[in-house]
């Protein structure tokens, strides 16, 4: 069955969590209903949790930590291979369940949503199998140990992929999970925690209540048995959890918002990485805290950039998500769709030039929440549409005179999630890249790497994820003293 609604629903996982290595009816009764942003009709109902349901799941976290994070890096580097065979084992299943829930194209949900998030499970497993839990400096022993139970709450807009981007690492450092996924995306959550039993993950070692922040998400936060708590989404939000947070003194990784700057110099070939620059500001409609949306270009070739801009939109396709030529589906969900629409009316109002898009449904859609792929151009840094993370796909284009200048515009920002770097001259790249406050920077648009850290500076967050760097972020250091002699 590659329906994901009717599998869930025949299964009875629809309105139950996973907990303490079983599906148990919630503690309450209130719901939610699931939204299919494509038609804004319900296409499915869930349980939302409380606080007696983090209750259940922290106290099975706390007791399957201790003989979990004892089990040897092998027996952990297994069950991760495990799962990650099953996820690609039921990718259509998964891309079809993200195209609904979230409106992801499917054929993106296939070539990227799911693929990505099964490169995260890899890259945990593989790291773990060389990562040295003890070491040696002198006589002292440092050890690396699993910080113990975790909160993982994530996003709707990329929703699996931001799972096994937390969950592998937490579980190859020896760590035991609740997972909170976005209410408003909950239907792959559902079907990766079938996975994770199927797997044959040991009772209590993965946990999934579904609910919302200020209820699920704060109790997990306050809660005096969560020793960590990681979150991806807003930088409100993860301002929120980290004041949650404070009084237990647990540790507290954020992956938050972005504005990221995407940074075109002289030398660069503008008929190779305008179209790519456009397209990564717009992959999975903007809906990315790491999407280059502000273009900054050399202003003596402003009017090249636009009409580079103005063609590449042009040819994306935008509709029915289950329709294989559709290239962007809908906005995720309402309210998201209705910041994008304010926002571009805004940048109207600054008065920056509207180069293609704008506000309203795209030609040919006449109900859903699609959006318009929008481009504006001439726009000045002190602009609500250069300042402000719209979430959507609009391209905001800003000029600059001197490299300097090109430089000081991409960290203008309260944010430093992501950044990119167009160049012939390398070197220069590299100098400009150097320059540059984000946590993760990409040179003349490089490979996705799954071992690259990525994490924020400034607003953006701490901490990082994927990769060696994402794995450590879950463990705690020992100093043994007089270990060797």
């Amino acid at each position: 069955m590659t329906d994901p609604i009717r599998h869930l629903a025949a299964a009875g996982r629809l309105g139950r969590f996973y907990v303490d290595g079983a599906w148990r009816d919630p503690s309450g009764r209130e719901r939610a209903a699931v939204i299919d942003p494509a038609t804004e009709a319900p296409i499915a109902e869930i349980a939302l949790g409380d606080a007696a349901d983090v209750e259940a799941a922290v106290a099975a976290a706390r007791r399957a930590f201790p003989a979990w994070s004892r089990t040897t890096p092998a027996a952990r580097a297994a069950l991760l291979d495990r799962v990650h065979a099953l996820v690609l084992e039921r990718l259509e299943l998964f891309a079809r369940a993200l195209s609904a829930e979230m409106g992801a194209a499917i054929t993106y949900a296939r070539t990227a949503q799911v693929p990505l998030a099964a490169a995260h499970l890899r890259v945990a497993r593989d790291n773990l199998a060389t990562f040295r839990f003890l070491s040696q400096r002198g006589t002292t022993a440092i050890a690396r140990e699993a910080i113990g139970v975790c909160a993982l709450i994530t996003p709707w807009n990329w929703p699996l992929y931001q799972i096994t981007a937390k969950v592998g690492p937490a579980l190859a450092a020896g760590c035991t999970v609740v997972l909170k996924p976005s209410e408003l995306s909950p239907l792959s959550a559902l079907l990766f925690a079938e996975v994770m039993h199927e797997a044959g993950c040991p009772a209590g070692v993965f946990n999934l209540v579904n609910g919302t922040g200020p209820v699920v998400g704060e109790a997990l936060a306050t809660h005096p048995e969560v020793d960590m708590v990681s979150i991806t989404g807003s930088t409100r939000a993860g301002v929120l959890v980290a004041q949650a947070a404070a009084p237990t003194v647990k540790r507290v990784a954020q992956e938050l918002g972005g504005k990221s700057p995407n940074v075109v110099l002289p030398d660069a070939d503008l008929a190779r990485c305008i179209p790519l620059g456009v397209a990564a500001a717009m992959r999975n409609l903007g809906q990315s805290c790491s999407a280059p949306t502000r273009m900054i270009v050399p202003r003596d070739r402003l009017a090249e950039v636009e009409s580079l801009a103005e063609a590449t939109a042009a040819g994306f396709v935008v509709g029915d998500p289950s329709d294989e030529a559709t290239t962007h589906g809908p906005i995720a969900n309402r309210a998201q769709f209705d910041r994008i629409q304010r926002m571009i009316r805004i940048g109207l109002e600054e008065g920056a030039k509207l180069v293609t898009g704008g506000p309203g449904l795209p030609e040919g859609c006449d109900s859903g929440l699609f959006a318009r792929p929008t481009v504006f151009s001439e726009v000045r840094r002190d602009m609500a549409i250069a300042q402000e993370e719209i979430f959507g796909p609009v391209l905001a284009i800003l000029p600059y005179d001197t490299v300097e200048e090109a430089i000081a515009i991409a960290n203008d920002t309260i944010y430093g999630l992501g950044a990119h770097v167009h160049g012939t001259d390398l070197d220069q790249v590299r100098r400009v890249a150097s320059q540059i406050r984000a946590g993760q920077v990409h040179l003349n648009a490089p490979d996705w790497d799954p071992q690259a850290p990525f994490g924020g500076y400034k607003r953006s967050g701490n901490g990082r994820e994927y990769g060696r760097e994402g794995m450590e972020e879950y463990l705690e250091t020992k100093a043994i003293l007089g270990y060797y002699r």
